[in-house]
């Protein structure tokens, strides 16, 4: 799929979900359990699928930088995006919003993951740094609206840090399970069709049962850790779901936006959408420096995406900031758009580019085609015939 096509089955999604909210008048969607189930599911789904596809040795090998990305990372984007909007706008109050779309969609991350022509050091790079930025994003969202705003506390530091516990709790159970289970996937993997694909459907339902118990009590980042060593093989059902997923994320996010939508907050959430593409593509040209990046910088640059991550959020701020959807949503759809665009035009240019000719190591001599013959040299033991 093209990025044009991508762009305009996303944009469809998202009309469609804003024809079915207008078309049976449904107001208030975002306050269903119902929805905040689903949501959250597609989150968890992301958040898993986006570390599930991650070359282990490679995620060990930049540990320093993903480290860098999601700490320092994230509050330099937040920085940068809240420094465009209050020069636009001159609102304090913005800065939510900045925090509520700094982060990068996990599940857009694990659909766009197997057509990438990103090499697996940045596969891996760009996926850890969408599956692990979210805790840092929550507890600046929690920390700024409870303290630096006063405008009420969307929860707390003590919940979270109870929050973070349980998370490594049940992670920490789930690594147990694969230990117990992890040299009979291998006796089984050697074995028959039938056995391989009896323990595959175990380790399926054991990731559906860890993941229903993290989606009720939303304990999301034990899915992003479960997602590095509980991996059964299906092949490429995890990047088909992931483009399902990310498909009926933004049909949800058309059901919420049809009955909070404003020109002028959408004028504010383009304007916000612009700010954190561009906060990206700073912030990932600081990363990357080193000359082993030097083939991927435009591409880890371009990698912005938003979705649900940025979506929660905005429910949640909702309440402490009316019109915190109506701006967000818009500001999703104007990053994925730009998103698609950009790299659309990045990969007509890459493919119009000459591809340089290999030349020779320089410490290898270059061997003619047709080397004369070298010149005999008198032997010094040759004896002269006797006159």
């Amino acid at each position: 799929m093209t990025a044009p096509t991508r762009s305009a089955a996303l944009l469809s999604a998202l009309g469609a979900g804003w024809l079915v909210a207008w078309q049976f008048g449904l107001r208030d969607v975002d306050r269903s359990p119902v929805y905040a189930f689903f949501i959250t599911a597609l989150l968890g789904f992301g958040l898993y699928a986006s570390t599930s596809g991650i070359v282990i040795a490679e995620f060990r090998r930049q540990l320093r930088t993903v480290v860098i990305a999601v700490t320092l990372g994230v509050v330099a984007k937040v920085a940068l995006i809240f420094a465009v909007m209050f020069f636009a706008f001159r609102e304090p109050g913005h800065l939510v919003l900045a925090v509520a779309v700094a982060q990068i969609d996990p599940l857009s991350v694990a659909a766009m993951r197997a057509k990438s022509r990103m090499s697996d050091s940045a596969k891996a790079l760009l996926a850890a740094w969408a599956s692990f930025d979210d805790p840092i994003t929550v507890l600046l969202t929690v920390y700024l609206t409870s303290f630096a705003l006063g405008g009420g506390a969307v929860g707390g530091v003590g919940s979270f840090a109870v929050n973070l516990v349980l998370n490594l709790a049940l992670a920490g159970v789930a690594f147990m399970l694969w230990t117990l289970l992890r040299g009979r996937v291998e006796r089984a993997e050697a074995g028959g069709r039938a056995v391989r694909y009896a323990v595959r459907a175990v380790m399926v339902v054991a990731v559906l049962g860890i993941g229903f118990v993290a989606v009720q009590h939303s304990l999301l980042l034990a899915l992003a850790l479960l997602g590095l060593f509980f991996r059964p093989d299906l092949g490429r059902w995890v990047d088909g779901l992931a483009q399902a997923g990310l498909v009926l994320a933004l049909a949800a996010v058309g059901l919420v936006l049809a009955a909070e939508f404003s020109w002028v907050l959408a004028g504010v959430g383009a304007v916000l959408g612009v700010a954190a593409f561009g906060a990206q593509a700073v912030v990932a040209f600081a990363l990357t420096v080193p000359k082993r990046w030097r083939g991927d910088r435009v591409r880890l640059a371009l990698g912005q995406q938003n979705g649900l991550t940025a979506i929660i959020l905005a429910l949640l701020l909702e309440p402490t900031f009316p019109g915190a959807i109506a701006v967000v949503a818009p500001a999703v759809v104007v990053v994925n758009v730009l998103h698609a665009a950009a790299n659309g035009a990045h990969d007509r240019v890459a493919a119009r580019r000459p591809v340089p000719r290999p030349q020779p190591p320089e410490h290898i001599p270059r061997v003619p085609l047709n080397p004369a013959p070298a010149p005999r040299r008198a032997s010094p033991y040759r004896v002269k015939p006797t006159p």
